[in-house]
């Protein structure tokens, strides 16, 4: 056999070769959508990473052991993230926003403009400006606004109009941004800390808001999560973000109410940080 025949040959199965090394990325290409409710104590914070590798974090926690989390998620040399939610600006969902902001720097930032009065509030629109000057997007939530990341949607439920600019005095939980994220046939609905007076708003807007899973407000006070909110919401699972605290969070009215439905309860002081896996039919809890 001649060499050129040889080098045909040989050739033809580096071709083959790599082929068969594509059809074994496509084969094993990641087509799930993972969220995860991160154990950062008495504060909300969740991860979410879409099919399509899209990074998103929807607040922050109170303090810098989100950073400690997403370090288990995220790469060490990956320091961009996709999208960044803050729900209110409150202490235990936004200091931690501040920490991940010195390490990670964001395409786009969403968030509800409203002012107040209290030094991390001030640290943020410090922090704000900065991000924008290296190129992220500011957008102010509105109810009416969609996300695309991907096959992944994002739904804005709340507010109803723009907050931007007003003041809110001394508590922001019922400004709060309200978030459907929907993949397929699943949903997660992020609450953030509003009251059963605004969930009542949310009932009433005539809002689709049934979701698989329910992330609870306000880290399961009595003053949220109410019956007629549970029936028209109508999780499997309900995720409490809650650390050791003095409030009596999460309550036992609360946990009455979640039992009386049916509705599995997972507790980040308990279990952890939470994962989720959905492959848009089915979501799993996994280890």
């Amino acid at each position: 056999m001649n060499k050129k025949v040889w080098l045909s040959i040989i050739g033809i199965l580096f071709l083959l070769n790599i082929f068969s090394w594509k059809e074994v990325f496509v084969l094993a290409s990641d087509n799930y959508l993972k969220v995860y409710f991160l154990d950062v104590g008495q504060g909300d914070s969740a991860f979410i990473k879409t099919p399509e590798n899209h990074q998103i974090i929807i607040d922050g926690g109170p303090d810098s052991s989100v950073l400690a989390e997403i370090s288990k998620i995220m790469p060490f040399w990956d320091r961009t993230i996709d999208l960044v939610i803050l729900s209110h600006p409150e202490k235990d969902h936004m200091q931690g926003l501040l920490e991940i902001f010195k390490k990670y720097k964001a395409d786009y930032i969403l968030w509800t403009g409203v002012e107040k009065i209290a030094p991390e509030y001030d640290k943020w629109v410090n922090v704000l400006s900065k991000q924008q000057k290296n190129g992220a997007k500011i957008i102010i939530a509105e109810a009416g606004q969609e996300i695309k990341a991907g096959n992944v949607l994002i739904n804005a439920l709340l507010p109803f109009e723009s907050m931007e600019g007003l003041d809110i005095g001394s508590s922001a939980n019922d400004t709060c941004v309200v978030n459907k994220i929907i993949y397929g046939r699943n949903s997660f609905l992020f609450t953030g800390d509003i009251s059963s007076v605004v969930e009542k708003e949310l009932i009433i807007s005539g809002e689709n808001i049934s979701s698989n899973v329910l992330k609870i407000a306000h880290h399961g006070s009595k003053y949220s999560t109410s019956e007629e909110f549970l029936q028209a919401v109508n999780p499997k699972t309900a995720v409490i973000g809650v650390g050791e605290n003095s409030y009596g969070h999460p309550t036992a009215e609360v946990l009455q109410r979640l039992e009386k439905f049916g509705i599995q309860v997972l507790r980040t002081d308990t279990n952890g940080t939470v994962k989720f896996v959905s492959d848009g039919n089915d979501i799993k809890l996994i280890n």
